[in-house]
């Protein structure tokens, strides 16, 4: 097991769908002991397999809800349903709607969700399953889904924001290919 590098925007596989997963062999299961490590180092709370250059439809997710019920998992070939999405605008206040990710660093804007989610995948050992999520669970899975469809949550983001995190991109110097950080070993700080 490794941490592995985390691509930043602009690496043209965030932003290209991912294939799906045919070979659960060996090579799948490390990949994904590699997400978790990687994910866990961050620290985060999903983890696209585009996020670390590997352009397959799985996230790893690790989440404690409000129950203390611990939610850790990886969905492989995953399908995603989502509730309808409220057409208000965001409330800068509601800390619920601030969002993150690992291949935008140590930015967060707010962004509405759907509410609730059923996510259907398969694990590394092509088990199916099924979780009804709601609340952060269910933005993880939205957010993780995202990325399978080469989506970063700050191409969802109102005019506001969009034009705030374009301002970020262009100054840290991201938008680029071959750009990455890895946990544990780079600073992202200042």
């Amino acid at each position: 097991m490794a941490v592995r590098a985390i691509v930043i925007s602009g690496d043209p596989v965030l932003h290209s769908p991912a294939a799906i997963v045919v070979d659960f062999d060996d090579d799948l299961r490390e990949l994904v002991q590699d997400m978790f490590e990687t994910m866990d180092a961050a620290p985060g709370v999903g983890l696209a397999a585009t996020q670390v250059g590997v352009g397959l439809r799985l996230f790893t997710y690790s989440y404690q809800d409000d129950d203390d019920v611990t939610w850790r998992g990886v969905a492989i070939n995953p399908e995603l349903w989502i509730t309808p999405i409220s057409a208000e605008p965001v409330d800068d206040d509601d800390v619920d709607e601030d969002e993150g990710c690992l291949s935008f660093p140590g930015e967060r804007f707010p962004l509405k969700r759907a509410q609730s989610a059923i996510l259907r995948a398969v694990d590394a050992e092509q088990h199916p399953f099924e979780i009804r999520a709601d609340g952060w669970l269910a933005r993880i899975f939205q957010h993780e889904y995202d990325h399978l469809d080469g989506t970063l949550y700050v191409d969802r983001l109102e005019h506001v924001y969009s034009k705030m995190a374009a301002k970020i991109e262009r100054k840290k110097s991201w938008g680029v290919p071959g750009l990455s950080w890895t946990p544990g070993v780079d600073n992202l700080e200042g």
